[in-house]
């Protein structure tokens, strides 16, 4: 019975296989990166502070209304000539009072800061949106840079095999006679090389995983295993097209627009002041004195109520020029906030040309590349059956050897340079999707 039960577990695991580790894509890694991001946690506290201010009350609209109360017990000695007074007492005094204050008119401050503060919190949501946008290209950034060097690094793994292959080949014939010396250390110098290039890329792709770690919140010898293959979707836009869409949608650029609309509302806040201001007040107490005179055991009560409402009319004659020194200053800012304007617009047309050319030109580049590996591949199984009959040297098996190497790389490299233009013209043209 126990060896039947030994038997079914035996089989239970040789038929159930080992989990292993899921892929990471760039998708799950940018999810993962923006629920542990730091900065796009401050920059969503940031917006929510500037949204929470975008209220009547903030502005100036609503009123004030204040409550207070009072309660107190004292003890008074009197002497008078007079027959009706209360001699020595103790008196409890109770009270409380509302009061309200509202200003009704001053000088549309309150309509350019309702303005100002709609146009803060709309700036703060677009510079949210930028650093969250900001985040994904670096985590992207860094997931493709991954994925690039472990490519590489199977490049050169393949290499260093050819390399420790021919180095094997090139001792037998030393030892047989076959091939002089020169040969052999070729080869020996030829694998010395493309190990060290093998251990180089060990350590970029130990580098590249580290960061892709720390920016997806993790510890950075967390294990990780990416997904190598990714597409280099085709831009179905015109470069004017895009221009339109970046114009339109780009965060950053929003955020500076914003930022100028507010500006604007200020100079308007700032002249507030040189307009007289109107205010409405209410009041209304109450107080309730209760007196016992000593050794009496009557009590002499006392109730005040008083209610008042009245309009205040008020205006600066002069304090220093300070309000006037507050609207000249409020004016060169809204100047500084149209200049950035101006600037980020500008920039954002460089950004916008300089991402299409080189996305374009490494598509270019991408099929150039694939053509090479190709043409250099044959090359390199042509000379290793000329190399294996010995009608090849060891020197042009190299020189093919080395051909292959480089146009790997450099297609790889160029696939790597076109996703990553890719993904800038997504970002300036808020096409990422962060939501």
């Amino acid at each position: 019975m126990m060896k039947a039960l030994r038997y079914c577990l035996l089989v239970l695991l040789m038929v159930i296989p080992l989990r292993a580790e899921e892929l990471l894509t760039v998708d799950k890694a940018i999810r993962i990166g923006l629920e542990n991001n730091f900065s796009i946690r401050s920059a969503r506290n940031s917006s929510e502070i500037a949204g929470n201010n975008r209220t009547f009350g903030t502005a100036g609209f609503l009123p004030r209304l204040d409550l207070s109360g009072n309660y107190s017990l004292s003890k008074t000695s009197e002497t008078s000539d007079l027959e009706s007074f209360f001699g020595d007492n103790d008196a409890e005094t109770i009270g409380a009072s509302a009061n309200l204050n509202w200003t009704l008119f001053d000088g549309m401050k309150m309509f350019s800061e309702k303005g100002r503060y709609n146009a803060l919190a709309k700036a703060g949501e677009h510079q949210y949106r930028d650093v969250i946008e900001t985040n994904v290209v670096s985590i992207a950034r860094a997931f493709f840079k991954l994925v690039q060097e472990e490519r590489l690094l199977e490049v050169a793994r393949n290499s260093l095999e050819v390399s420790e292959d021919r180095l094997a080949r090139e001792k037998v014939r030393r030892d047989l006679g076959g091939s002089s010396s020169t040969d052999f250390l070729n080869a020996q110098v030829a694998y010395n090389s493309d190990r060290s290039s093998f251990l180089s890329m060990e350590l970029a792709v130990l580098v590249a995983r580290e960061d892709l770690n720390v920016l997806l919140g993790r510890e950075p010898d967390s294990p990780l295993e990416v997904d190598k293959d990714f597409d280099i979707a085709p831009l179905e836009m015109s470069q004017e097209d895009v221009l339109g869409a970046a114009f339109e949608r780009n965060s950053a650029i929003n955020a500076a627009y914003h930022s100028r609309k507010a500006a604007d509302f200020e100079v308007r806040s700032a002249r507030a002041p040189f307009l007289p201001t109107v205010g409405l007040s209410a009041s209304y107490s109450y107080q309730d004195v209760t007196r016992t005179p000593e050794g009496s055991s009557i009590d002499y009560g006392t109730e005040t109520r008083d209610a008042r409402v009245g309009l205040q009319l008020s205006y600066n004659l002069f304090n220093g020029n300070q309000d006037r020194i507050r609207l000249q200053n409020a004016r060169l800012e809204a100047i500084n906030q149209e200049l950035a304007y101006r600037d980020a617009a500008n920039r954002l047309e460089q950004q916008v040309r300089e991402a299409i050319e080189t996305f374009d030109r490494q598509l270019e580049l991408v099929s150039l590349e694939e053509q090479n590996v190709e043409a250099a591949r044959q090359s390199l199984e042509l000379q290793r059956a000329r190399f294996d009959i010995g009608s090849a040297s060891s020197i042009e098996f190299r020189d093919a050897q080395v051909s292959y190497i480089r146009a790997q790389t450099a297609l790889i490299t160029s696939r790597y340079t076109a996703r990553i233009a890719r993904l800038e013209i997504d970002r300036l043209i808020g096409n990422l999707d962060v939501d």
